[in-house]
């Protein structure tokens, strides 16, 4: 317990005597200890100022004695808060070997994998050339990652991102993702203040778009769309230095995209295509999937789920999922192994664990 915590709670009891609220007023302290918010303060010294009015000088003082305090606590929570998040923040953060090792870990992506690693290098190079008063070419970090859905995207960005900072190329690596509704506003004018404000909150790390091409989608219409695309491509120029923005979506829709607007594709110098994973690689997803919640596949759902994938890959259907289709299999499964093993009399640990190709249909 605090000292403001404890003096606040003193000069709270001698106030709650003085104006004979019979634990009225200590009690709304209690709750504010249990569960502070900046609400119940406010409350609280608006009850202290109506307490005031013509009350003797005695219980006044006392007023503003309890108001000084419970400020003086507010303040010491406001602060306990931000250090925990710097605290937090500083004991998240993993080392450039830890990243690059996460990256090379993730399930297939080697194309995408290679082409990272060959741009972590440049940049790496290009940051000791500058330490070392030599020029570096001026390239943008911007970038466009296109392909199907659960390819990947998000977790790269996220970790180039951290990769980044770790170089000193970014400020402080955070990872802001933002749509459209994110991004356009519903009234004329309006758009371009919100994209500053989504700017700002991403400088110092990576602002990610998924699906950017629906901001221009319905460009001959769409007067809001081009006004976000408009300060959106200023943003890449003003804040390069700090700032890397990366678009992600279809590919098809992407290449509309960058022909939407007249110099965009031209503030992005790194346009990587990540592609749709092989059967195998969606089995190792799946079989991740089961070992991180205790549970296993049976050999012969094996066969069967390597025959589907299989067969839903030959059918290069476009927009395939990749890892959500993986995933949404895999939620289905368990609950057909819930409803399933909850029939039977006896449930052992292998009943409990693994799931049969009953589980898949």
């Amino acid at each position: 317990m605090s000292r403001y915590q404890d003096e606040l709670i003193e000069l709270s009891k001698k106030f709650d005597i003085q104006t004979g609220s019979k634990g009225q007023f200590i009690e709304k302290i209690a709750l504010l200890l249990n569960d502070y918010s900046e609400e119940s303060v406010i409350d609280i010294l608006q009850y202290l100022v109506v307490k005031k009015k013509d009350a003797s000088t005695k219980v006044a003082t006392t007023a503003n004695l309890v108001s000084e305090s419970l400020l003086k606590y507010s303040g010491y929570i406001s602060l306990s808060k931000y250090k925990n998040t710097v605290t937090n923040q500083k004991s998240e953060e993993i080392s450039f070997d830890e990243l690059k090792d996460e990256l090379n870990h993730l399930v297939g992506l080697d194309k995408v994998k290679e082409e990272v690693n060959n741009l972590i290098s440049y940049q790496n190079i290009q940051r000791i050339r500058k330490e070392n008063g030599l020029k570096i070419p001026n390239r943008t970090l911007h970038m466009a990652f296109t392909g199907n859905p659960g390819t990947g995207k998000t977790t790269v960005a996220r970790i180039v991102g951290k990769m980044y900072k770790q170089l000193g190329l970014l400020t402080k690596g955070h990872f802001t993702e933002v749509s459209r509704t994110d991004l356009i506003a519903g009234y004329q004018g309006q758009t371009a203040l919100k994209v500053k404000s989504v700017i700002e909150k991403a400088r110092g790390g990576v602002l990610f778009i998924d699906e950017a091409y629906s901001i221009t989608e319905n460009e001959s219409t769409d007067s809001y769309g081009r006004e976000c695309l408009t300060e959106l491509t200023k943003a890449l120029e003003d804040y390069r230095d700090d700032l890397v923005v990366i678009v992600a979506g279809y590919s098809r829709p992407m290449e509309k995209f960058f022909e939407s607007n007249q110099g965009l594709k031209s503030r992005f110098n790194y346009f990587i295509e990540f592609g749709d994973y092989s059967s195998k690689e969606l089995m190792t997803i799946l079989e991740y999937l089961c070992r991180q919640d205790d549970y296993k596949l049976s050999n012969e759902l094996k066969l069967s789920l390597e025959r589907y994938f299989n067969s839903e890959i030959q059918k290069n259907t476009e927009n395939f999922s990749n890892g959500r289709f993986v995933r949404n299999i895999y939620e289905k499964m368990l609950m057909k192994h819930a409803v399933r093993t909850d029939k039977l009399d006896s449930k052992s640990v292998d009943d409990l664990m693994e799931l049969e190709v009953e589980d898949f249909q």
